[in-house]
């Protein structure tokens, strides 16, 4: 038994808009890894607590004097740079996955930080910096008393 199936030539036709709608999200919106390598590989963990906003920055071969933590508002910049160790020029490499040079991340923080008391720790190659919250932001309790 054969079917019937109805061409529609245009149908597979993408529109001129809907490929230019593509190429800038790809471009600008969304970029790929390729064109920022070094900030796709500076893993950033962000979470808050009742009275702090916790950053930590996985920097593995980072030297702690080697980085630098600037906070300007509500932007936190982490940069640093790694170093390679020695080059072997007579090494014939199968793969080489890890990444020398400068690196800069920028991290868009809530509002309400205390920047002045942030504290940053440096231990087994993670950054772990804590700024408190304002008390104007601090989550509040407030008791419900009923009414006789």
């Amino acid at each position: 038994m054969s079917s019937l199936i109805r061409w529609q030539p245009f149908e597979d036709l993408v529109s001129l808009r809907d490929a230019m709608d593509r190429l800038f999200e790809e471009s600008f919106i969304r970029p790929r890894s390729w064109l920022m390598p070094f900030e796709s590989g500076l893993a950033v963990d962000v979470y808050e607590t009742d009275d702090n906003v916790v950053v930590e920055a996985a920097l593995p071969g980072v030297k702690p004097e080697e980085v630098e933590v600037s906070l300007t508002g509500d932007v936190l910049t982490i940069k640093g740079e790694t170093k390679a160790e020695k080059e072997e020029k007579e090494a014939n490499y199968i793969r080489r996955e890890r990444r020398y040079g400068a690196f800069c991340r920028s991290i868009s923080l809530p509002g309400g930080l205390e920047g002045d008391k942030a504290e940053a720790e440096f231990e087994h190659g993670v950054l772990k910096l804590t700024i408190p919250k304002a008390e104007s932001v601090k989550p509040k309790v407030i008791k419900v008393k009923t009414k006789k």
